[in-house]
C-alpha cells in the first residue's frame, strides 16, 4: 500500500458531528487524508453518501460504527470496522441503543428545562433527519437558546449535559464483551476507542484480557484523550497481545476542537483491519487502497 495518511475515527451529522458524510469526506481530502473512517454512533446510515464522496474526492472510506457499550457501569466506546451492516444480531442491539437514546434525551430535556428553558422541539431542530440523537444535540439547543456559549461548555463538569449532574440520565448499552462478540459474528473488526481516557469512557486494564478472549482485535492508542503514560501502557499491552493499534482524530466537525488527521494510523495496521474484516475499503483512494 502507498497510503501516507489514515484517520479511521470520525463522525458526521448522522450521529453527533456537524458535517454531512459528503462534507466530512471533502474536509478529509482538504486535510490531505488518503483514508478516512466514518464511525457514527450506533448507525451505518452515512456509509453510502461517504463512499460516493470518496469516489469524487479520491479518498478511500473505511466503513465503521462506534458502538456505545458498558463495563461495570462505565461507558466504553467500541469501534467496529468492515462488518455486515445487515447482520441481525448487531442490528438488534444498535436499534435498541438508538431507541434508548431518544427516551433518555426526552427525560434529560425535561430535567434541564427546569433550570434552562428549552423544549423538545428546539432539540429536534438540531437533529438531521435519520440521525442518532444524543446529548450533543441537547447541547446545541442550549447554545442556540443562549444558555451556554458552545458544546464544550455544556459538557464541562457541572454543565447541563455533563455526567454526574442532576440532569443526567443513562441509556441502554450492551456489555462490552457481548458487543465485541456481536461485531465478530457480523464479520467485523472490534477496536476499543480511547480505552484509557480519563473522561468516564475508560476501560480498566483488568478488563482487557476478558475483552481479548471475547474477540477484541485492536486498541486506539494515538488519541487526544490519552496522555503519554496511557499511550506507553497501551503500546506495551498491544505488543504483548498482538493487537492492532490505531490513531485517530475522533473528528466531530465544529462539535469538538479535534482536527482531522491530528492522529493517524500506520498503513500496516490498516492492512490488518482490512484483512480481518468482511468488507473491502471503498471510495476513490490511491492505487492499492481502493477496491
Amino acid at each position: 500500500m502507498t497510503i501516507a495518511r489514515i484517520d479511521p475515527h470520525t463522525h458526521s451529522v448522522v450521529s453527533d458531528g456537524t458535517d454531512t458524510p459528503a462534507g466530512l469526506v471533502a474536509e478529509a481530502a482538504r486535510a490531505g487524508l488518503d483514508v478516512v473512517g466514518l464511525t457514527d454512533h450506533d448507525t451505518t446510515a452515512g456509509w453510502s453518501e461517504a463512499v460516493a464522496a470518496g469516489v469524487e474526492h479520491g479518498v478511500s472510506i473505511l466503513r465503521g460504527m462506534e458502538i456505545s457499550t458498558q463495563y461495570e457501569h462505565r461507558s466504553i466506546h467500541l469501534l467496529a470496522y468492515l462488518f455486515d451492516p445487515a447482520d441481525a444480531g448487531l442490528l438488534a442491539r444498535t436499534e435498541r441503543a438508538r431507541s434508548s437514546r431518544v427516551e433518555r434525551a426526552r427525560m434529560m430535556v425535561e430535567r434541564i428545562a427546569e433550570d434552562f428553558p428549552i423544549t423538545w422541539e428546539q432539540v429536534a431542530e438540531q437533529v438531521t433527519a435519520g440521525a442518532t440523537i444524543g446529548r450533543p444535540h441537547i447541547a446545541d439547543a442550549l447554545v442556540a437558546a443562549g444558555h451556554v456559549p458552545d458544546r464544550s461548555a455544556a459538557f464541562a463538569p457541572g454543565g447541563p449535559v455533563a455526567n454526574r449532574t442532576k440532569y443526567y440520565v443513562p441509556h441502554y448499552a450492551p456489555d462490552v464483551q457481548e458487543a465485541i462478540e456481536l461485531v465478530r459474528a457480523a464479520g467485523g473488526v472490534p477496536v476499543i476507542a480511547h480505552p484509557f481516557a480519563a473522561r468516564g469512557r475508560g476501560l480498566h486494564p483488568e478488563a482487557i484480557p476478558a475483552a481479548i478472549e471475547a474477540g477484541l482485535l485492536g486498541v486506539e492508542i494515538e488519541h487526544r484523550d490519552h496522555d503519554d503514560d496511557a499511550r506507553a501502557q497501551l503500546r506495551r499491552l498491544a505488543g504483548r497481545e498482538g493487537l492492532i493499534v490505531t490513531g485517530s482524530s475522533d473528528y466531530h466537525g465544529r462539535g469538538k476542537v479535534n482536527r482531522l488527521g491530528e492522529n493517524l494510523t500506520a498503513p500496516d495496521q490498516l492492512e490488518r483491519i482490512v484483512a480481518a474484516g468482511s468488507l473491502p475499503l471503498t471510495g476513490g483512494g490511491p492505487a492499492g487502497v481502493s477496491t
